[in-house]
């Protein structure tokens, strides 16, 4: 009988210590006030038009995860041609893939900063990329930027060339307002 009232004590007190670790992670929306840019030595632009789902907890980064969008359509070089150029099945071929695609699979704070690790799906190739970065929060809003540089040719976006750099370094500043 000792033995058993030992067990359920070791029991009882397993699930109230698991009760009292998890913490709830907040869900955000991304809200207005986004930039996503591109930069190289020939093109350089940004996007337009973003969204997606941000459930973060400093607390609990386990399970923290980003939800992340791009409308391909809504890429912005300054050049009109280059524009619709972007859209065709050599580039981005936004008519069979109208979305660039971020989910994350790990979130890990270096310091002050944070490195999130995820797939982006990027004209049907999904490839694993770790994005690094900075959070400042503000009332309800948290915002994340940073940069960092994609291979447009392991996602198959034009061919290789001398007039068009293969790095495309991304900055970006994105607000999410909580849910």
């Amino acid at each position: 009988m000792k033995k058993n009232n030992q067990t359920l004590v070791f029991i009882l007190l397993l699930l109230i210590s698991a009760a009292f670790t998890f913490l709830p992670v907040d869900h955000y929306i991304v809200s207005d006030g986004y930039k996503m840019n591109f930069k190289s030595k020939d093109p350089s632009g940004s996007f337009s038009k973003m969204g997606g789902d941000i459930y973060f907890n400093d607390s609990d980064l386990a399970n923290s995860k980003f939800d992340l969008f791009i409308d391909v359509s809504s890429i912005s070089t300054g050049n009109g041609m280059q524009n619709k150029k972007a859209q065709t099945a050599e580039w981005f071929n936004a008519t069979a893939y109208p979305k660039i695609k971020f989910v994350s699979t790990k979130v890990v704070k270096n310091g002050n900063d944070y490195s999130i690790t995820g797939n982006l799906t990027i004209k049907g190739t999904t490839k694993v990329v770790t994005i690094p970065a900075k959070k400042t929060t503000s009332g309800n809003r948290v915002i994340f930027e940073g940069t960092f540089g994609v291979d447009r040719l392991l996602f198959q976006v034009g061919k290789k060339g001398a007039g068009v750099s293969d790095v495309m370094n991304v900055t970006y500043y994105i607000p999410a307002t909580k849910n």
